[in-house]
């Protein structure tokens, strides 16, 4: 870290540089009217890097602009995970599926357009017993029931992220899920500690 930039950061935080050697707090003087308290600088340290993305990527890469409702979306989903106690690794799973399966969008039924009855982040099938529609449709449900399923995969921590994403999902298309990877690892670096 460059020396200036780290004495500014310090003073920021009420904290002294005095030859090498960090000193307490700074005695500070507000003045009138103004206040006093004093302010601390915190960044959040991102997930590494290579706990987001393992193997690296694989093939071509997709991404798209997110809005408000997909970008809470994704904020959902790394909440979920964080509750059920998993690494960022099973939110960038997570996350990489439901950008395949629908874009980070809470899809109801599409009628005709429909997959079956494939609903809400995951495309999860109330006929193939992930839970009713509104459970489905619920973000916090849906990714705590594809997080059951992706825990149920022996060793998945240390699969491809396609791969562990088709064990549990079973799509058609099971090499799909790769495209999102850089994507969803770049949203769980922004969001996984804020």
């Amino acid at each position: 870290m460059n020396t200036i930039f780290r004495k500014s950061m310090l003073s920021v935080a009420g904290l002294a540089f005095a030859g090498g050697v960090f000193a307490g707090p700074i005695a500070h003087v507000a003045a009138p009217g103004t206040d006093a308290r004093p302010v601390a600088v915190v960044q959040a340290d991102k997930p590494d890097t290579s706990k987001l993305i393992p193997h690296g990527t694989q093939g071509d890469q997709s991404h798209i602009d997110l809005n408000d409702e997909q970008t809470g979306n994704a904020k959902a989903i790394i909440a979920a995970t964080k509750k059920a106690g998993l690494p960022e690794r099973a939110a960038v799973i997570s996350i990489a599926t439901s950008l395949q399966e629908s874009k980070l969008e809470n899809l109801g039924h599409l009628g005709d357009a429909n997959d079956h009855d494939s609903l809400g982040l995951f495309q999860q099938r109330p006929s193939s017993g992930w839970g009713t529609p509104e459970q489905i449709t619920n973000p916090e449900y849906s990714t705590t029931a594809f997080l059951k399923g992706l825990r149920q995969v022996d060793g998945w921590q240390d699969m491809p992220l396609t791969e562990a994403a088709q064990t549990v999902q079973v799509s058609a298309y099971p090499d799909a899920y790769a495209q999102w990877e850089q994507q969803a690892a770049d949203l769980v670096g922004q969001y996984w500690n804020s």
